[in-house]
């Protein structure tokens, strides 16, 4: 199961991803709005065992700690070169909008490749570089989790500390656009695509002729 919903002033998804046989879960990105996180877990009556961030932006780690409080016994993951942004206002932007946001320490580090269970589900981690030096996309056979390195027509900035075009877009072709053309994309904001959309309608992805 995947559903999302836009949180906080930003507007970044957040998403439940479960196993319902188990009603095991993870959440992916909880940017902001701890409270309603808590009550879309409970409602659907899941037990999430992690928090997954696909980067370490403000906008998408913003109700990770009151997440810890309310929902107990979560591990939080997030890639190794992102892994500072947690706890580091400046790193994660939030010290130019006002106090800075200043986490706990990830439980354990992403990297690429690797599978996190969830229930009998899974995701694979796909490292994508580019929007932060950390960034990374989660694949499940539901479809891709792109946080900001992908989204509907377009792709993530790169003018914050870290980021690199050059980067960004070598991982989205390289490593995204590999994917069947019917695999489902939910980025980190926005509404959902598909890698064949992307490939049709992105101007950023070139696509053999």
């Amino acid at each position: 199961m995947i559903e999302g919903r836009a949180m906080g002033a930003m507007g970044a998804n957040c998403y439940l991803y479960a196993c319902m046989e188990s009603k095991k879960a993870v959440i992916i990105d909880p940017g902001a709005d701890s409270k309603k996180i808590q009550r879309w877990v409970v409602d659907k009556g899941l037990k999430v065992e992690s928090i997954l961030l696909t980067h370490g932006h403000v906008d998408h780690i913003g109700a990770v700690d009151e997440l810890r409080v309310l929902l107990g016994d979560v591990l939080v993951g997030i890639h190794t070169d992102d892994a500072e942004m947690l706890t580091d206002g400046k790193k994660n932007l939030s010290s130019y909008l006002g106090s800075g946001l200043v986490l706990k320490s990830a439980d354990f580090l992403l990297q690429d490749g690797q599978e996190i269970r969830v229930g009998k589900e899974k995701l694979t981690v796909i490292s994508t570089p580019g929007h932060s030096p950390g960034g990374v996309c989660f694949l499940c056979n539901e479809g891709l989790f792109s946080g900001d390195t992908l989204f509907a027509g377009s792709i993530g900035r790169t003018d914050f500390p870290g980021g690199s075009l050059e980067q960004l877009l070598q991982g989205v072709q390289d490593k995204l656009m590999i994917l069947p053309d019917d695999t489902r994309v939910f980025p980190g904001h926005g509404e959902e695509t598909s890698i064949g959309e992307e490939k049709r309608d992105n101007p950023y992805i070139k696509v053999p002729s």
